[in-house]
């Protein structure tokens, strides 16, 4: 890729990270990419689930394939310092999708020069770190595919920026490689009373949730089979009102993870049933809310052997590197469960800054990983279509 290039995707980057939205509120981030498209002179359609826009560059005949990149942003305020940081409070690019969508719209620009055949699909993608404000509980990869445009879609490639991989390198696992996930919420409603007149009187929430915190942590050390990966964590609790008085509610919320689908529909099993035991035994309501939950992604190994030479050719046979599955979740699993896919993730680490990973308020990204994501996506694309032929 040409300096003028790279320094184009830098700036527009930069411009995406100063001005973070949300899930399903990408309105600025989708106008960009649709100005950048109208520069590289490339059909689109826009306002797909909401905020999203999909491209399509087609030559001659051939089969469909898909490279994606997601655009929104957390809700966390930013404290990298940067000059470029984010000047919305509470808003801030914490996970690397405004160098996914920069990179995507490289790519765009290397295909455009580019020979193939056949089509290639730009989808850029409103909320991927859940279902935000939707009302029916959905992310943007779910309502692409649920919205039938990647059915004429023979595969589909992903990257994710990793701060803790050095620029350069490039990883992957086949098969389940990210997990299973989801957010939950459970409401522990009890009954208020005097905590030192008449205890007797009350339903105490606060010993009914950590009865539930206590008996939940032995799901995954005593009923899932030791050789399988799950984890369990609450991550909030919230509940009572003064130390007087018996708490007469109490909320929790965690997360699931397993990479094997039937490990994590077991854990849901299990909770629910530690929950409907408490709940017989106190004679109170438990309200359990798996309110987002998405499946593994999964990696195909027949779509990696077509990429092996794009692969070792952007970054060397060295620097391709398979590693162990992540427990991470990504919506990329829509996509991976409708068509063959694989999905790898990029080095990004910044040297001045290399403790901080995803999600976390100093996370640096090294503006040196674009050029290569937007090469991987661009010559990816291109194997693919050599390969469904």
């Amino acid at each position: 890729m040409d300096a003028q290039l790279t320094d184009r995707l830098i700036q527009i980057r930069r411009q995406i990270h100063t001005q973070p939205e949300l899930g399903y509120e990408e309105e600025n981030t989708s106008r960009l990419v649709q100005q950048e498209l109208d520069r590289l002179g490339i059909d689109y359609i826009s306002n797909v689930a909401g905020t999203g826009v999909i491209a399509t560059l087609t030559r001659g005949q051939g089969p469909c394939v898909a490279i994606r990149a997601d655009m929104d942003a957390l809700p966390m305020q930013e404290e990298t310092g940067l000059p470029f940081s984010s000047s919305v409070s509470g808003k801030m690019h914490a996970c690397g999708h405004d160098i996914h969508t920069a990179m995507l719209i490289g790519a765009a620009a290397l295909l455009k020069d580019m020979d193939f055949s056949g089509s290639i699909k730009f989808l850029f993608q409103p909320s991927e770190e859940g279902p935000a404000n939707d009302p029916e509980k959905k992310s943007g990869a779910r309502k692409f595919v649920e919205a039938g445009h990647l059915d004429d879609v023979q595969a589909a490639l992903g990257l994710h920026v990793d701060p803790s991989l050095p620029v350069g390198q490039i990883s992957y696992a086949l098969g389940p490689a990210l997990a299973c996930t989801g957010f939950f919420t459970i409401e522990v409603r009890g009954k208020a009373a005097h905590a030192g007149a008449s205890p007797q009187l009350g339903i105490d929430a606060v010993l009914i949730a950590s009865q539930l915190v206590q008996s939940a942590q032995a799901i995954v050390s005593r009923q899932t089979p030791p050789m399988e990966t799950a984890v369990l964590s609450f991550t909030k609790i919230n509940g009572g009102v003064a130390p007087n008085v018996i708490a007469d509610k109490v909320v929790l919320e965690g997360t699931i993870r397993a990479l094997n689908l039937d490990i994590y529909n077991g854990v849901v099993t299990h909770l629910q049933q530690i929950i409907d035991g408490l709940q017989l035994i106190h004679q109170t309501e438990i309200i359990f809310d798996l309110y987002f939950t998405i499946p593994s992604v999964l990696n195909n190994k027949d779509v990696h052997r077509q990429l092996l030479g794009s692969l070792t050719d952007v970054f060397g046979e060295a620097n391709t590197l398979e590693k162990v599955p992540l427990l991470a979740g990504e919506d990329f699993c829509y996509y991976s469960r409708k068509v063959p896919s694989m999905f790898y993730l990029l080095g990004a680490q910044d040297p001045a800054s290399p403790d901080y990973y995803l999600h976390h308020p100093k996370v640096i990204f090294n503006e040196a990983c674009i050029p290569f994501g937007s090469s991987i996506l661009a010559k990816g694309a291109v194997a693919l279509l050599e390969g469904f032929r």
